[in-house]
């Protein structure tokens, strides 16, 4: 089934339910309850999980024949955090899909023409992050999003072609918009959650947890995350990865995997 038509299922399975419940409210209320929210438990399934397919395709592997996994870091450019951070993929010979807000793109293009010129990809992660709102904005509101945030990363002399939503979140119209713009949504296999309780080596050991050839690793820089954790992490990802025979390769279009 193609996206598409999932997208109208879920909406139309959302209806139906709606329905049914109203028809049956007076003679068979459980059922009426059941027949109301359970098509809502399957729409917010398709939304809120990362996992979840039905609505977008989230590739969260790559195929490998290699020892190699595929390092991503969202929410920069942050000018604290992310030369850092080049400085750390340098020295360990490691490449990185940077998935950045377009907002910060237009605050600092130098950094992000940095990041390109390290040899790393740059990617779309929305222009402003919302996440509160993200899996319920129109399709206007979706577009706007994507567009904002191209044209400043284009403006830095950027064309991603690769988008993660905020959290992993997805919306009813956000394969459509993706597909008008050449964009493909990458997941991950494993993530840091570094505004979880514990310090950066509990970031670290939740990231590479089970780790696996083709293995996609969410970590994040900037405000957002925890003080002692910021770069630390990453550094003792990255040390983690080579103690363990382990490179960072950011792998072609034809390579990824849902």
């Amino acid at each position: 089934m193609t996206h598409s038509r999932c997208v109208w299922l879920l909406i139309i399975i959302n209806l139906a339910g709606k329905l049914a419940a109203i028809l049956v409210v007076w003679s068979a209320p459980a059922a009426a309850l059941a027949f109301w929210f359970g098509p809502d438990a399957l729409l917010a399934y398709h939304l809120f999980v990362p996992q979840a397919q039905g609505l977008v395709r989230m590739h969260r592997r790559f195929a490998t024949s290699r020892r190699e996994v595929w390092l991503t870091i969202d929410d920069g450019p942050d000018p604290e955090d992310t030369p850092r951070i080049l400085e750390l993929l340098a020295e360990h010979g490691a490449h990185a899909t940077f998935f950045v807000i377009g907002q910060n793109v237009a605050l600092h293009p130098g950094i992000i023409r940095a990041v390109a010129a390290a040899g790393h990809e740059v990617a779309h992660h929305t222009h402003t992050h919302p996440l509160a709102f993200f899996w319920c904005a129109p399709p206007a509101r979706v577009g706007r999003e994507l567009d904002a945030g191209l044209e400043a990363l284009r403006a830095a002399g950027v064309h991603p072609t690769r988008f993660r939503p905020p959290a992993g979140i997805k919306n009813l119209w956000l394969a459509a918009a993706l597909r008008a713009r050449g964009l493909t949504c990458v997941g991950w296999s494993a993530r840091g959650l570094e505004r979880r309780r514990g310090d950066a080596e509990a970031v670290a050991g939740r990231a590479t947890r089970g780790l696996a050839p083709g293995a996609i690793l969410l970590l994040h820089e900037g405000p957002r995350v925890p003080g002692p954790i910021r770069v630390e992490a990453i550094r003792r990802v990255l040390e983690r990865l080579h103690d363990q025979g382990y490179q960072c390769a950011v792998p072609g279009p034809d390579q990824l995997v849902a």
